[in-house]
């Protein structure tokens, strides 16, 4: 799939949803330096064309608060700032993305043009263990997602790493 049939994919997907209004391009600027490295194209488009949060499988977390929170956050700077504190830091650049509940996130990669896609869940040992990448790019994951092909975790490396964690 093309970018355009992505988003126009996921527009449809989500058409039931009632989602806020696209995002700016300053509230992308924004969120761009904030994170220090600047969004990948993809991530951008979805912001931009579809909504400024709501979308994905497990609800994107909107980039300003616009009175629709899909996760314990406001918007990605308040997420982005709670992976800050130092019992869950994450390497720069990576931005807490979709709140999947109980702990867990879905995390995108800003250093990377096609948005690698990582993965959080402090349940399968500790913070410490807690990321992961799952080998993917935005692109491949919503395609996983809007063919109901998207495994709902823990994924089956991160099973393996938990066993192992001097943490258990």
């Amino acid at each position: 799939m093309t970018d355009d049939d992505l988003v126009l994919a996921v527009r449809e997907q989500v058409a039931d949803r009632e989602l806020p209004e696209p995002a700016s391009a300053d509230d992308v600027q924004a969120v761009e330096q904030m994170v220090g490295h600047p969004m990948p194209h993809l991530l951008r488009r979805l912001y931009l064309e579809v909504a400024n949060g709501g979308f994905g499988p497990w609800d994107v977390v909107s980039l300003t608060d616009t009175g629709d929170w899909f996760s314990d956050c406001a918007d990605i700077t308040e997420a982005y700032s709670d992976f800050a504190e130092p019992e869950s830091p994450l390497p720069p650049g990576i931005v807490p993305l979709m709140d999947r509940g109980g702990a867990m996130w879905a995390l995108i990669d800003f250093k990377t043009t096609d948005g690698r896609i990582w993965d959080w869940d402090p349940n399968v040992c500790c913070t410490e263990h807690a990321l992961a990448p799952l080998g993917q790019s935005l692109a491949q994951w919503l395609t996983g997602w809007l063919n109901d092909a998207l495994p709902d975790g823990p994924y089956p490396h991160r099973e393996l790493a938990g066993k192992y964690c001097p943490a258990r």
